[in-house]
């Protein structure tokens, strides 16, 4: 693939553990212009994040072929895990790489959405920097309740999609958005409870007056004994960086006894939001640099 203009979609689906469905979507994914960089399931979250890096028209196929896949493969009514969910195919954000602006992003996104909801009948609804009402701006806010909420709020006539049916069905509803690479960030504490972890994620989420530019959540993890996570979005990571949050995390995990085991990063990461020692400070299990720095990979690719 020849240098020139670059553009992410960071898809994620609401499958983890069976290994056909897996390899069926990430197969259904690599589309001719199109490289699936990155691939992770995660059978505790029962989820699996993938990458793909193309041209526009490319990676828009890449995002339709392999939602095609989840929207006929899994069945939201049956599906269980530890990570908020509301359709197959959970979320699809597009982001600038190189030589595309954030304007043509979101231009794609909706384009997107819109062609998504017509060709497979699901609902779509259009989130960050491809929003169009502010209040669903933020990815937490269109998928609260997930999606057993989601179904019984729009079968109200509530929060009704962008695009697509206003039904709810077995394959959920997919939100699409336009946004700049973010770090997705999880710290693993010893503890069990997981209100506790919620008071922790409010207090370090910029949006309750915790650190700037950080998402988080925290839910218990039955697959892991039942111990809790912070879940974390770093959107700025020159504004809020890895070491930040994992020592507000720890901070505040202290006074409800807990500590921090262990932490991961998901999906891929710039290289400038990692420093030396970075991996060993963090805790981070599992972290591959070679598949999951982002530049090593834009780098891959080009010389293909």
């Amino acid at each position: 693939m020849a240098a020139g203009r670059l553009v992410g979609v960071v898809p994620n689906f609401s499958e983890g553990r069976r290994g056909d469905v897996i390899e069926a979507i990430v197969r259904a994914l690599a589309v001719p212009g199109a490289r699936v960089v990155y691939a992770e399931a995660d059978p505790d979250h029962n989820r699996l994040d993938t990458t793909v890096l193309g041209d526009a028209e490319a990676v828009r196929a890449s995002a339709m072929a392999g939602t095609a896949e989840a929207v006929a493969r899994i069945d939201m009514f049956e599906h269980r895990g530890g990570h908020p969910r509301m359709g197959a195919a959970d979320v699809v954000p597009f982001m600038p790489v190189r030589g595309v602006s954030m304007d043509d992003c979101v231009a794609l996104a909706r384009d997107f959405g819109r062609e998504l909801a017509e060709t497979l009948g699901i609902p779509v609804y259009l989130y960050d920097r491809a929003a169009l009402s502010p209040e669903r701006a933020s990815l937490a806010d269109v998928r609260k309740g997930e999606f057993e909420g989601l179904r019984a709020a729009v079968a109200r006539g509530e929060r009704l999609p962008d695009f697509g049916p206003h039904e709810i069905g077995g394959a959920g509803a997919t939100a699409v958005g336009a946004r700049a690479a973010l770090v997705a960030f999880n710290v693993y504490l010893d503890g069990t409870d997981e209100e506790a972890a919620k008071q922790i994620a409010r207090g370090v989420r910029a949006s309750s007056g915790g650190l700037p530019a950080l998402r988080a959540i925290a839910f218990r993890v039955p697959e892991r004994g039942g111990m809790v996570t912070v879940s974390m979005n770093l959107v700025d990571h020159e504004t809020t960086g890895l070491r930040a949050a994992f020592d507000a995390v720890a901070a505040r995990a202290e006074p409800f006894g807990m500590r921090v085991l262990e932490s991961e990063i998901v999906g891929l990461v710039p290289g400038s939001a990692l420093a030396a020692g970075d991996a060993e400070y963090l805790r981070l299990a599992g972290f591959d640099p070679e598949r999951q720095i982002l530049e090593r990979l834009v780098a891959a690719t080009e010389g293909e």
